[in-house]
């Protein structure tokens, strides 16, 4: 298989229209309807003023660039971006936060790298990649679960959009926010604390974080889904769960009071969206099939890794980007040559 087709094989989405990313979309309902009813109407905020700012930059670059705008925004691809920047961020986010994301991802991360098909990295990751490091406070207030014993009764609808409005609540973020599942037991650790004495407060479920572990399963369904209408392959999801179970079963086994289980890295932060949603990314992913195993299992490798010994608490984000960067390299030595010369997918 020669460049050309690789590069074909990169743009399925943008030559196939809009059909799949409408479906890919759908595929995310469930796990929509399970995050508002459990963290409340942040996400659906957030996805609103994502696809706002999204829509305005991908015609906006798009009409600099003297291409089609109708056609650019046809192709729902600039929506499928709000709505991964959206889940990536916490349910109260200032609607400057989510602006400045969607400016990276479509602007600098799409068309700055010559528009659909064309773009090296993962849009949604760099565009929510830059607020994490611009912005660690403000993309650090998580809400807790508004599900059994927890001491928390949820912020309104109002109180919500006050809040993404002018940045302020009318109450301290002490009494609002929490910590994350896996924030609770990468600082706990530190704190010399075992996981099991973690694994006992109200946030923890039976795998993962309570209501994590029920969106966790609303996007597995999604995305299973999505593979029985052939809209992703299984390669990269199978591989980026092992890349994270094997580690995650191996360190568990060596030291169970320092290393949390594999359920635990399986249903806690984005690992399962990463799997199905993100990782699979027709444009920044591999093309090759083995290519695709080799990738996902990467990026699987490297969230343990982050979550492990580096200073963010999930990684998906950081994990995608630096695979991203490999892709060239991955497509370039899981091809093989026919009898007859000619390179071919493996």
């Amino acid at each position: 298989m020669n460049a050309i087709t690789l590069q074909a094989s990169r743009t399925h989405v943008k030559n196939t229209g809009g059909v799949a990313i409408l479906k890919v979309l759908a595929a995310l309902l469930p796990a929509t309807v399970a995050y508002v009813w459990f963290f409340g109407p942040g996400l659906l905020i957030n996805i609103a003023i994502a696809c706002v700012f999204c829509l305005l930059f991908e015609a906006a670059a798009t009409h600099l660039r003297g291409a089609r705008v109708d056609d650019a925004l046809s192709d729902y691809t600039a929506i499928l971006t709000a709505v991964l920047i959206a889940f990536a961020l916490p349910p109260l986010t200032p609607w400057w936060i989510t602006g400045t994301a969607c400016l990276f991802a479509i602007v600098v991360a799409k068309h700055l790298y010559g528009g659909a098909g064309s773009n090296v990295f993962n849009p949604a990751m760099v565009g929510y990649v830059v607020v994490l490091v611009a912005f660690p406070q403000d993309t650090s207030l998580w809400l807790p679960p508004r599900i059994g014993d927890i001491d928390y009764d949820g912020l309104s609808l109002i109180q919500t959009l006050s809040y993404t409005i002018t940045g302020n609540l009318p109450m301290p973020y002490d009494a609002v926010t929490r910590a994350t599942p896996l924030d609770t037991i990468q600082s706990g650790l530190k704190q010399m604390r075992t996981v099991d004495e973690m694994r006992a407060l109200p946030l923890m479920g039976d795998f993962g974080g309570r209501g994590w572990e029920w969106i966790g399963n609303f996007v597995a369904l999604g995305g299973l889904w999505l593979m029985s209408q052939r809209i992703i392959r299984w390669h990269i999801p199978i591989a980026v769960m092992a890349g994270v179970l094997i580690p995650a079963t191996i360190a568990f086994l060596v030291d169970p009071g320092t290393n949390a289980g594999p359920g635990f890295h399986l249903f806690s932060g984005a690992t399962l969206l990463c799997a199905f949603f993100i990782a699979t990314d027709p444009v920044s992913a591999a093309a090759t099939p083995t290519g695709r195993l080799v990738y996902g299992f990467g990026i699987g490798v490297l969230i343990f890794t982050i979550r492990k010994w580096g200073s963010y608490a999930d990684g998906v984000a950081f994990a995608v980007l630096l695979m991203n960067m490999a892709v060239p390299a991955i497509d370039a030595l899981t091809r093989v040559d026919n009898a007859d010369g000619r390179q071919v997918q493996v």
